[in-house]
């Protein structure tokens, strides 16, 4: 039943379904689904609370970031309906708010954060005397984000502090005992607080739900509370928002008709398919409803452009910037990428300098070793490289059966197998010396990892080989990673078309980060499958970032 309709939600449906805003089947379904509960003796459609949010908002409220610092909170037509749908529905019963549960899965730089931050300062001013109103997210950081905007936004109104004053706890309205504060994981004593409005931030972060646990028990004695889960999609497997999606799109198809499902709102702006982010670039609005006015379309097309050429820059900007779930569960190198020969002969290297990666992995495990060479004006990186394995790993079914051909490639001189269980690891520095004294290849730095690496340090000791620790993790591995990959596309890694280290390329996923940095993964559910040798070269591609010029130095 409408009691009153600004028409702002009616007016987002009728342009989506004219296809003058292009928007996704999830978005559709849901508008639809609104627009018939509009007519349903069950709820009453009345939009004077979120005019009065909306008003404020609009002549109150000026936005905290570049390049749009100091301008008013001019509401798009997207906002709008999202308000009036958030805040005009009714239970006819006791016309208390139809919609406690609000979650708003949108991708990066489309304004969420600015949104709900504005609509906090909202409701500390213009909502009910004395609530309690949250800005949480999985770590203190990006909780404080939210809660940072809605300070510089009362500060542009209330430069003076006479309405509204904030200490190191929270933000407190005068004239109407009403607070904000911050609530994280890493908050002390999170029960036992009256929440009336919470937004929670970046929950694709959150592996469980404590926190949202926390707040909904909270806001259990309230007749109109408000929890708006803001996020993008993530890279956590089996996390909250894992689960939260599967709510919600049960809801959106009809398949959950609990009490709990008719008080949750979802506002999903997803892509239909991955095929049209690649083919029709008019179909990146489903999941960016400001672009052209917030988000630039050069931005967009720059991503995108990057990710064609990138296993990991697909994977996250699908993610962040398209709102796909990706996981390490397929292959970061395709097969396809490795169909090139590049071989050469150790012979024309004589002399030359070089530098060196290891991954001793555990002592039980398989061990790998590179040097790095290069030629005067040539952008080639030629590879030559050594496998470990202790003997008793010859017959594990599991390694067989993932593709490892340890007797064979033995054979083949492509790996050394040690007797025992486990590799004694100054092998690998006995290695560097081979090469010198049938080579006269000097190794100018050798990259290590820490762990297991002490009888292999004090070998290189024995030897007089400078070597250089490099840690394994995602700050470290980045760059280096995403220049094997470039130059893999380019056919400019010349390994001898040693079948170990194809192996192992394709045995390797990549595992990203909100942060965009990335590292070397294995395959999800694939532990037998090996990735010494991806890790060697990457080190190997490292220890060349940081030696660049002693090596064309050394080639002059």
């Amino acid at each position: 039943m409408i009691k009153y309709s600004n028409g702002y939600l009616e007016e987002y449906h009728r342009q989506i379904m004219s296809g003058e805003i292009i928007a996704g089947y999830e978005l559709k379904d849901e508008l639809n689904k609104l627009m018939e509960e509009m007519q349903d003796d069950r709820y009453v459609y009345d939009c004077t609370d979120p005019d009065l949010r909306m008003d404020f908002m609009e002549n109150c409220v000026r936005l905290t970031k570049s390049p749009f610092y100091g301008q008013p909170m001019k509401l798009m037509l997207w906002q709008k309906a999202f308000i009036s749908a958030t805040y005009g529905f009714k239970m006819a019963e006791d016309l208390t708010d139809r919609f406690r549960r609000i979650l708003l899965l949108i991708a990066r730089k489309n304004t969420k954060s600015e949104t709900c931050s504005g609509l906090a300062l909202t409701e500390l001013i213009t909502g009910n005397d004395g609530s309690d109103i949250v800005c949480s997210s999985n770590d203190d950081n990006q909780a404080n984000i939210l809660y940072e905007a809605i300070n510089t936004m009362r500060l542009m109104i209330d430069p003076n502090q006479k309405d509204t004053w904030k200490n190191q706890q929270h933000i407190r309205c005068k004239f109407n005992g009403s607070k904000v504060f911050k609530l994280s994981d890493r908050t002390r004593n999170k029960e036992g607080r009256n929440i009336d409005f919470a937004i929670v931030d970046e929950v694709h972060e959150m592996k469980d739900n404590v926190i949202i646990k926390s707040i909904e028990q909270s806001q259990s004695l309230k007749p109109n509370p408000k929890l708006i889960l803001i996020t993008t999609e993530g890279f956590v497997n089996g996390g909250f928002l894992d689960e939260e999606l599967i709510k919600a799109r049960k809801i959106l198809t009809g398949e959950d008709d609990s009490i709990s499902a008719e008080r949750y709102l979802p506002w999903l702006y997803t892509q239909d398919s991955e095929q049209e982010v690649w083919q029709d670039e008019r179909t990146w609005q489903k999941s960016n409803p400001t672009v052209g006015i917030v988000k630039r379309w050069d931005y967009l097309r720059e991503q995108v452009d990057a990710a064609r050429r990138s296993k990991a820059d697909r994977m996250f900007t699908l993610s962040k910037d398209f709102n796909f779930k990706v996981s390490n569960s397929e292959a970061w190198i395709t097969g396809e990428m490795l169909e090139y020969s590049r071989v050469y002969n150790l012979d024309d290297f004589s002399g030359s300098i070089t530098l060196g990666g290891v991954d001793l992995a555990e002592t039980t495990d398989m061990c790998s070793a590179k040097i790095l060479l290069l030629k005067p004006d040539d952008p080639v990186k030629y590879i030559h490289q050594m496998y470990w394995i202790p003997e008793s790993k010859l017959k594990m079914s599991d390694d067989k059966e993932s593709g490892a051909k340890y007797e064979e490639w033995s054979r083949k001189g492509l790996i050394r197998i040690v007797e025992g269980n486990e590799v004694d690891v100054s092998v690998v520095a006995d290695w560097f010396a081979e090469l010198y004294k049938e080579y006269k290849i000097r190794t100018y730095k050798v990259g290590y990892d820490q762990r297991f690496a002490k009888d292999f340090l004090k070998r290189m000791d024995d030897y007089g080989f400078e070597y250089e620790m490099i840690y394994q993790n995602r700050y470290v591995l980045s760059n280096p990673m995403r220049l094997v990959e470039a130059d893999l596309r380019d056919q400019i890694i010349a390994f001898n078309d040693n079948e170990i280290d194809k192996w192992c390329l394709q045995n390797t996923s990549v595992q990203v980060w909100d942060t965009g940095h990335i590292m070397p993964v294995k395959i999800k559910g694939q532990a037998a499958r090996r990735i010494d040798g991806t890790l060697s070269l990457i080190m190997c591609y490292e220890m060349l970032r940081r030696y660049k010029t002693e090596m064309n130095n050394s080639l002059v």
